[in-house]
């Protein structure tokens, strides 16, 4: 039997997918008896989608694969902590079991920010694990932005000293 953070590894590895192409680095696979049955990486800016989030197209891929759009004998792994639509997902999919890495304090529906996964007025609900793989899941994400606003101050930098070069002539 293979462990949560062995599945884990596997979301992790899509998440490195998204990243290499500039997206967030964020990977989702479902599971069903132990064998992955699907796996997705965020590709929201590739499509310009904004429902295109990892676990969102990984639940659609399962759906797909399982011919039902009850997913009620599968787990979800994903590398951060599900949003509002992602949760949403996984309630209307009922997936009765998510293991997430690292925790998204300012938009994570899973028990961060509020928890949908265990809505008791909702008529599922699902087993929620956090934590696994929780630093690497964590430091991915921090190294991407960091990145990023690494680029930003460049091109910024480069901005100013054309701008000074140009306004000296």
């Amino acid at each position: 039997m293979y462990t949560d953070q062995f599945y884990m590894k596997i979301a992790l590895e899509e998440a490195r997918k998204a990243g290499a192409i500039g997206e967030v680095p964020i990977g989702a696979i479902v599971v069903k008896d132990n064998e992955v049955i699907s796996r997705a990486h965020n590709l929201r800016e590739s499509t310009q989608d904004p429902t295109a989030h990892a676990e969102h197209i990984a639940i659609q891929k399962a759906a797909k694969q399982l011919n039902s759009w009850r997913l009620a004998s599968c787990k979800l792994y994903v590398t951060l902590e599900p949003c509002v639509m992602c949760s949403g997902a996984i309630v209307m999919s009922r997936i009765p079991e998510v293991i997430y890495g690292a925790q998204d304090l300012k938009g994570g529906c899973a028990g961060s920010l509020m928890d949908l996964l265990q809505e008791s007025r909702f008529n599922h609900r699902a087993k929620v694990t956090t934590g696994v793989l929780a630093e690497e899941c964590s430091q991915l994400l921090k190294t991407f932005f960091k990145d990023i606003r690494q680029k930003k101050k460049i091109i910024r930098t480069e901005d100013n000293t054309n701008s000074e070069t140009f306004g000296k002539i």
